[in-house]
Formats: C-alpha cells, structure tokens, sequence
C-alpha cells in the first residue's frame, strides 16, 4: 500500500530575494506550483515540515496533496534546492497532476538478490552498480514507488540493462525511447591484489661489493678486491715510501766501500 504524504502550504504575495529572505528567517521555505490547466502560484511552506518529509525516499517519487486554503490539489515534487554547505532548504517546485496526463519522474532502482548469486555467492564476485534511478512515464495512478531489480541469477560477467528491468503495466522508461539501453548493475571479479617482487637473498656472511662503503678519507683503507688502486692512495703511496728508504740504505753502502 502507498503511503499518503499531505504538504501544507499557504500563498506567498511578496516575491523577490529580501521576501524568500525574510520567509526563512521565520522557518519556511518559498515554493512554486506550476502545470496542468492554472497558471503558476507562489506558496510557502513550513520548514520542518518539509525536513521531516524529504527524510523518507517515497517522497519524492509519490503523488502528493499538496492543501492550499483548505484546497487539495495532486502535485509531484520536479526539484528542491539545499544550501550547499548547511541542513538549510531554499526553494520548491511542485506540478500540477492531471489525472489524464502522463507525466515523467525519476523513481529509484531497489536491488535484491545479490548476495545469493551464484557470482557473488560462488565465484567471489563484486556488484556494481550504474544507475541508482530511472525515468518513466506513465498516468499519475500507475506511477510506482520504485522498481526492483532481481540479481539473484547473475553470475561472474553477468550484467542488467534497462531493457532487462520488469516494469509495472503502463509504465515506460523514457530512455529505451531514444534507444539508449544503459547498464544498470553488474558482476564483476576482484581486481587482485599486485604482488611486489621478491628480493634476492644474499647467502649468510657473504656481502655484495656494492654493498660495501669506505669512509671517505680514511687511511689505510684496503680497496675491494679486485679493485686497483688509485694513485696517491694509502696503499700506493706505502709502496712509494719504502722504495725510497731502500735507495738510501744502498748509497751510504757504497760510500763506506770508498
């Protein structure tokens, strides 16, 4: 069974920003009626009313009562402008139903099933979803709540398109009239997860040659091996010194033999 929804409202004589202004200092929202067979009428509505309202999803997707001096009209809501930054509601637009005129309005997709698919169930697939809404048209008495999407038969790379959904009688989606047949949800495997590569174990007390570091300026310091000694280093610069010492030592031998 649908739920009633009845939005009280009162006609607005001031318009402008300094009257919308003024109407929301003093907890109420300016609105706008439009459509059918009456020219468009500027109302104001009570602010926590209309919180309250827009809290439940059928609201928005529902032929509405709209009371206007103790008038019933039917309307749909077409828009609602929020503040942007603050729970704060700025501004209604509502249509006029005739009971022999179709209308269009988004309705919300319910999806159901997904967790007993064998994709998801069964193979570790994940659902995602494209669309979260739709819009038909249809007579306002036929307009539904929502429309449910059964995925408790989708396996892996299994999808849904809109010609797929089971709609109410006297319903139709106003996408499949331009041939536009979107995805709706689908099945998909995981992306798995990349694994980093293995890094080469080096055998206990072996240390790469790259891996070792000789302080700058050290001396002494032996090179690698294999390595050949830059000149003037430690090493080469011992060498040097001792060959020097041994030319000393033979010329005050030769001087004794004179």
């Amino acid at each position: 069974m649908k739920e009633a929804f009845v939005v009280n409202a009162e006609v607005r004589a001031d318009q402008g920003k300094g009257a919308s202004r003024r109407l929301r200092r003093a907890g109420k929202v300016p609105a706008v009626i439009y459509g059918g067979k009456s020219e468009p009428q500027a109302l104001a509505l009570s602010h926590h009313e209309m919180a309250r309202h827009l809290e439940t999803e059928a609201f928005y997707s529902h032929i509405l009562t709209l009371k206007i001096n103790d008038q019933d009209q039917a309307v749909v809501l077409k828009d609602v402008q929020r503040h942007p930054s603050k729970p704060v509601l700025l501004h209604f637009d509502f249509q006029r139903v005739l009971a022999d005129q179709a209308i269009r309005m988004h309705v919300p997709l319910h999806f159901k099933g997904a967790e007993i698919s064998p994709g998801v169930k069964t193979n570790g697939g994940v659902v995602e979803h494209y669309l979260i809404q739709v819009e038909v048209e249809c007579l306002p008495k036929h307009l539904p709540e929502f429309i449910e999407v059964d995925m408790s038969t989708l396996d892996v790379n299994d999808t849904v398109r809109l010609s797929q959904l089971k709609l109410p009688p006297d319903v139709t989606l106003v996408e499949l009239r331009h041939e536009n047949d979107a995805l709706v949800a689908a099945v998909h495997v995981p992306k798995a997860a990349v694994e980093e590569a293995p890094v080469a174990e080096v055998p206990a007390g072996e240390v790469p040659a790259t891996a070792i570091k000789t302080p700058e300026g050290a001396a002494g310091a032996a090179p690698a091996t294999g390595a050949k000694a830059a000149p003037g280093s430690a090493p080469a610069a011992a060498a040097k010194s001792g060959d020097a010492k041994s030319e000393t030592q033979k010329d005050k031998k030769d001087e004794k033999k004179k």
